[in-house]
This record gives structure tokens, sequence and C-alpha cells, in this order.
């Protein structure tokens, strides 16, 4: 039977769960990983697939998707054991900036506060954990709109610590569409305040 294929979808799951043809690339997810880097930047023409890869990547760590191994059933990645038995058991944090394309500094800041502020919020548990010092609870309800500049340059690595605290491993931090805010900043000619 012929498959729809799906066009700019950027989900993983949409895209296994409707059936639309997919390319199996799962077998990044093992050579990643084996290659124990601690930092990766993949550069590759706009629309080659990062966003999908991406989201696959996610969706085969997350904790948020312990349990969904009917994802990978039947691609490479699943062939071993060892990855099936890895698939849901790492924290990860995903922030995509492909939404922002704003007109100015302030609101090219703003939006960024709010991606990460929204990240605390999905994340509010961590705030009642009994390991939580006065000075993190401090932190932690200090990111919000406002917030000082030392404080959103430090959100990431913080909430990367709690949750290596809460679950004890490792934290996957996936950044997508980095250079989408300094592309806008050269275009909308506000350069020069962003890349400080």
């Amino acid at each position: 039977m012929a498959r729809t294929v799906g066009i700019g979808i950027q989900s993983f799951s949409k895209m296994i769960e409707n059936h639309y043809f997919y390319i199996d690339k799962t077998s990044f997810i093992k050579e990643w990983w084996e290659s124990g880097d601690d930092v990766t930047l993949i550069t590759r023409p706009r629309r080659f697939g990062k966003t999908l890869n991406m989201s696959m990547v996610e969706q085969f760590f997350s904790v948020e998707y312990a349990g969904r191994g009917d994802l990978f059933e039947g691609l490479s990645i699943w062939q071993e054991k060892k990855y099936q038995e890895m698939q849901g058991t790492y924290p990860v944090i995903s922030l995509p900036f492909a939404a922002v394309k704003e007109r100015s500094y302030q609101a090219a800041k703003d939006r960024i506060c709010q991606l990460i502020i929204d990240l605390y919020i999905k994340h509010h548990y961590l705030r009642e954990c009994d390991w939580m010092t006065e000075a993190d609870k401090e932190f932690f309800d200090s990111v919000r709109m406002g917030m000082p500049e030392v404080v959103a340059t430090l959100a990431i690595y913080k909430l990367s610590d709690y949750l290596y605290r809460y679950y004890g491993k490792k934290v996957i931090i996936l950044l997508d569409e980095y250079d989408t805010p300094m592309q806008e900043a050269y275009v909308d000619e506000y350069w020069e305040e962003l890349e400080y």
C-alpha cells in the first residue's frame, strides 16, 4: 500500500502514528550515542530534516516518551536490546528557536525569555522536591518575564542541574534553529544589540 508523503511535518511521532512515508534515520541515534561527544553541531542545508531528526532524538530518549517504544518498532534502532531498554529513560530539554522572528532586540529577548519560562512551567514539579534548597527555589522563582539577563543566561544550565538531581542522569539538551534569532537580528538591523 502506498504511503502518503507528509510535507512539512516536523514531529517524529506524527510521522509514525499517521503512517506517513518515512526514511528510517534512527541509526543516527546509535551513531550519535556511541560517538560519546559532549556537543554535536548539525549543519545541513535548509529542509534537510534537522528538526524532524531532533524530534526523533527527543522522542527516543525523553522520559516524557517512556513506554513509547511503539514509535520505534520496526526501525533500525529497535534491532538492539540495549537501545530498546534506553528508550524513554533520559531527561531532555528541547528548546526550538524557530519562532523567534522578532523585528526588534527587545521583542527577540522577550520571546527567548518566554521560551525559557515555558520550560520552567513545564518542569514546575522540580520546585517542590525535598532536595531543592532555598537558593534553588529563589532562582527557580526568578525565571519570569523581566528577569535579569544573568538569570536568563543561567536558566538552562540550572534547569539541567535540577533535572540531573531529579532523575540521576545527565540531561540531553537539544537546541533547534539556534541561528534564527541571529538571522532575524541581521535582517532587521539589531545585530549589534543581540550579539552582546
